[in-house]
């Protein structure tokens, strides 16, 4: 680790698995280590499955051993420990706040010094507690982040956030692109669109994915519906694929570590969500040179997504509009690679150099 610093970060997430917001995480601690900050990281559930740095604390290892009302009291002992004896200069929490009890706790009595909190999702009741004085109290004079604008508006004035900013997540564009290039075992149509996320129709609204499908004409030009990810709505979205006669025109691959090399030979990507709070895939599809058709959900695609320049952005919870925007990117040849040739330059204001260097500045400026 090169010693540039001996500042000592330590990131709060749930976990390290299946999550953009976990995988943010990630990326976080890998921009920081490189910049030599002794990074920890603490995680509250069991899963790793995206690369990080610096050192781990995995209470859900403990709690996989032991998940009684002692085993809890047990892990928030060896929380509250460890975040005491370490003396962090900076505490940068990527969880979601949304239990009252626990947050107060965690908040008034577990954090010593310094903390960032950073917002991943637009939806108040997945961000925050349902109590909006509560809110008001923890929050206002703290040092907050959002993974989008639309998201820092929102925040700001719903609850007065006096230190509240944007702050992109970053993204290895250098890493993904080699990631991409490793090869697929299994067989893959000889032409497809792709869905990569977690399979949670409250969320990711697939049951839009699958009927905008069903009325466009990929299917006339033999363009699958390849679906990678794993979640609690997987066996539900299958059988509606089968009720939908889509059975022969859809690919189920699961979660899969690395989609990227999936990704990279799609002829578009497709994001359907009710909301959001900045979908990971689209930069990840886009520094692939793959165009996205994203519905104009809140929030993020619309601060991405340029309709025409690298993908198409339609309104939300419209079948038509959505199957109209898949047809454009197959039969409109110069519309659709005019958007492949300004993929990857579209998103390099996301890329690990300039968001990491904004990350140091709120460091900084809250370690004083």
């Amino acid at each position: 680790m090169p010693k540039t610093n001996n500042k000592k970060v330590c990131i709060v997430a749930s976990s390290l698995s299946k999550g953009g917001a976990e995988r943010s995480s990630a990326v976080l601690s890998q921009m920081l280590y490189s910049l030599g900050y002794d990074v920890h990281i603490i995680t509250i559930l069991p899963g790793v499955d995206y690369e990080y740095s610096g050192r781990h604390l995995n209470l859900g290892l403990l709690k996989n051993e032991d998940d009684s009302f002692f085993g809890r009291i047990k892990r928030f002992r060896v929380f509250r420990d460890y975040i005491a004896h370490q003396n962090f200069d900076v505490i940068i929490d990527n969880r979601s706040r949304n239990l009252a009890y626990r947050e107060l706790i965690i908040s008034k009595l577990v954090y010593k010094g310094p903390v960032v909190y950073v917002i991943h999702n637009f939806n108040t009741k997945k961000a925050f507690s349902k109590y909006t004085w509560l809110n008001k109290w923890l929050y206002k004079n703290q040092y907050m982040t959002a993974v989008s604008q639309a998201a820092s508006d929102k925040y700001r004035e719903a609850f007065d956030l006096k230190n509240i900013r944007t702050l992109y997540n970053g993204f290895n564009f250098e890493n993904i692109q080699a990631l991409a290039n490793e090869d697929i075992v299994s067989n893959l149509p000889e032409k497809f669109i792709v869905f990569f996320g977690r399979i949670d129709d409250k969320h990711k609204n697939l049951k839009l994915l699958l009927d905008s499908y069903q009325q466009s004409d990929l299917k006339k030009h033999n363009v699958k519906l390849l679906i990678l990810g794993a979640g609690p709505d997987l066996e539900v979205i299958k059988t509606y694929a089968t009720q939908l006669k889509l059975s022969n025109h859809i690919d189920f691959r699961g979660f899969i570590k690395n989609p990227y090399p999936y990704v990279k030979k799609a002829k578009f990507s497709a994001l359907t969500s009710r909301f959001e709070g900045f979908p990971m895939v689209i930069p990840e599809s886009l520094s692939l040179g793959v165009p996205v058709v994203s519905v104009d959900c809140n929030s993020g695609p619309k601060e991405v997504i340029k309709t025409g320049f690298n993908g198409i952005l339609v309104e939300n919870n419209s079948t038509i509009r959505l199957a109209e925007a898949f047809d454009k990117m197959i039969l409109d040849p110069e519309f659709y690679n005019n958007c492949v040739s300004n993929c990857e330059s579209s998103v390099e204001q996301f890329s690990i150099k300039h968001i990491m260097q904004s990350w140091v500045k709120l460091i900084k400026e809250v370690v004083k």
